[in-house]
């Protein structure tokens, strides 16, 4: 039997992660689509998401990334790089 997706990602998952972002007052993503737009069209939006990142084709554009000042006047990037960027190699 041959696979038909690349990963297998739960569509539940996808919509338990709308879910969290809705709950938490997210705003409009780094294409500027709200909350309340992409709602309108919910069903479909979340199948587009779910089927392009189980089929490997989801590539989100990239986010602004721009630079925070610490405390300690060090800069931190504002992105999230949990899937470990150049700072997660050096223990930083």
């Amino acid at each position: 039997m041959s696979k038909t997706k690349s990963y297998e990602i739960s569509k539940h998952v996808v919509l338990e992660a709308f879910q969290r972002v809705k709950a938490n007052g997210g705003a409009a993503g780094v294409d500027n689509v709200s909350l309340e737009k992409f709602e309108s069209n919910l069903k479909n939006n979340l199948y587009k998401i779910w089927n392009r990142m189980s089929s490997g084709s989801y590539f989100p554009p990239p986010g602004e990334g721009g630079r925070n000042t610490q405390e300690n006047g060090r800069y931190a990037h504002s992105r999230n790089t949990h899937c470990g960027g150049p700072s997660s190699a050096n223990g930083r």
